[in-house]
Order: structure tokens, then C-alpha cells, then sequence
């Protein structure tokens, strides 16, 4: 498959569930009066749900949680990352680069769903909440990934060429290592954002950080599958557009690297 292709191909896979999850909570309309639990047909195109609510309702609204938190999980994630890793790999303290990095490693080790599960145990987040929670799982492994990139890009000759011209620590930083990094940053960012796609789904679908009946993609599956062999489409639509998230967003990224790798 060529790059246009492919790309055209993530962009039609990715636009689905985008376009539902943003603008579908404008097309709802009154909730109107609810049916008998996992029913098909009487005026509802996917059934009824667990409650007896539309099936169609509850998907238009429940895609704009699971696609906002997950963008801004990956967005603070990296925005906490890059800059500590940065500092990690062009500073010429030791013990500062230890003082960043070390306890990065200690939550490195921690699984990141139980990380989450047991602060929920304590506390009890909201989406923003889950979002926080997402991001600081995802700041170890994405400031280790970004310090080994920085750090070979920091090792070369250019870097001290231009601290002898004098140039500021902003302009070697970002204008030289962080552009050097940036290819694998883009890449990291793809699957990245898949993985926080999945921890948001399976925090949703496990009760974290929304109500047990909210209108929310992942709450839809686990609430519906005990009708999976009822009235399948109130888990299965669901389920496809968390998947076509994940795949349209790796499909993208893979060829927008790969264009940018043959024009180089």
C-alpha cells in the first residue's frame, strides 16, 4: 500500500468515530421516553441498551469523553516528559539528571493500570481526574524514550559548536536536539496515544472517573455485554469506534513518518 493510500485509509478509518465523538452531542435531540432493555426495532435504529435507552443517542454521546480525555492525557504527558528529558540529556550535572530520572523509574515499575487503581481507591476523579491519573502513568516511559533520542542528538559535535558560539541553552535545546528527536517523538505519539486510548477505556470500563451509567463508548460495552447475544450492536458499535480510534491513528502517523522518512 503507498503512503497516499494509507493515509487516505487512516484519515476514512479515524473520521468515523472523530466526527460522532465531536459533533454528535449536537444531533441528539430529547432523550425521549425509554423501552424495554435490549430491544431492536420500534423506532430505534441500534436498539435499546441495558436501561432501555437508544442505543444511537448514547453513541453520538459518548465518544466526546474517551477522544478528549485521551488527547489531553498524551498532550500533558509530553508536556511534562520532553522538557525533563531535555534538561536529562544536555545537562552536564550528574546528579541533576539523577534527581529527573531515577524516580521516573520507580513509577516506571509500577503497572500503570494498577497505579491508577489503587490512587481510585483513595480518591474518586472525575474525567479530568482520569486524565491527570493517564498522563502521570505515561511521563516515565515517554521521558525515557525522548532522553534517549535527546541524548544522542546531545552527544554530537554540532551541540558543542554551538555552545562555544554562544548560543542559548533555549536555541540548542529545542532549535537543534528537540528538532533532531523529533521523528521519534512523532512516532512514540501514535502508539502513545493508543495506549492511553486503552487506559481510558478500560479505566471507563472498570468505573473510574465516570458514573457507572454514563453515555461514555467503553461504559456502553461493559454495561451492555450482559445482552451481547440480545441486542449485539449496543456493544459492538461501541467497541468498533474505540477500535478505528486506535487503528486510524496508527495508520496516520505510520504514513506521515514514512513520507517524512523518503523525503529526507
Amino acid at each position: 500500500m503507498t503512503t497516499h493510500r494509507r493515509f487516505a485509509l487512516g484519515l476514512t478509518v479515524i473520521a468515523v468515530p472523530l466526527v460522532l465523538a465531536l459533533l454528535g452531542p449536537l444531533f441528539t435531540g430529547d432523550p425521549g421516553p425509554r423501552a424495554t432493555s435490549f430491544t431492536l426495532g420500534g423506532g430505534h435504529w441500534l436498539g435499546t441498551d441495558f436501561v432501555g435507552r437508544d442505543v444511537w443517542r448514547q453513541v453520538l454521546l459518548g465518544g466526546r469523553t474517551v477522544v478528549l480525555t485521551a488527547l489531553a492525557a498524551t498532550a500533558l504527558a509530553y508536556l511534562v516528559a520532553v522538557p525533563v528529558a531535555l534538561v536529562s540529556a544536555l545537562t552536564r550535572l550528574r546528579w541533576l539528571e539523577e534527581l529527573l530520572m531515577r524516580p521516573l523509574d520507580v513509577l516506571l515499575a509500577v503497572p500503570s493500570l494498577l497505579l491508577i487503581l489503587l490512587v481510585v481507591s483513595v480518591l474518586s476523579p472525575g474525567a479530568a481526574g482520569l486524565a491527570l491519573l493517564v498522563a502521570l502513568v505515561n511521563v516515565p516511559d515517554a521521558a525515557r524514550i525522548v532522553r534517549a533520542a535527546a541524548g544522542e542528538a546531545a552527544a554530537r559535535p554540532a551541540v558543542e559548536a554551538l555552545r562555544m558560539q554562544g548560543e542559548s541553552w533555549w536555541r540548542i535545546a529545542v532549535g537543534y536536539v528537540g528538532r533532531s528527536a523529533l521523528r521519534t517523538l512523532a512516532a512514540d505519539a501514535g502508539i502513545r496515544l493508543t495506549g492511553v486510548l486503552y487506559l481510558v477505556s478500560t479505566a471507563a470500563f472498570l468505573g473510574v472517573g465516570v458514573a457507572p451509567d454514563a453515555a461514555d463508548w467503553a461504559v456502553m460495552v461493559d454495561r451492555n455485554r450482559t445482552g451481547l447475544f440480545v441486542q449485539p450492536w449496543a456493544v459492538v458499535v461501541p467497541a468498533l469506534l474505540i477500535v478505528a480510534l486506535t487503528m486510524g491513528t496508527n495508520l496516520l502517523f505510520d504514513a506521515a513518518l514514512e513520507k517524512k522518512g523518503r523525503r529526507r
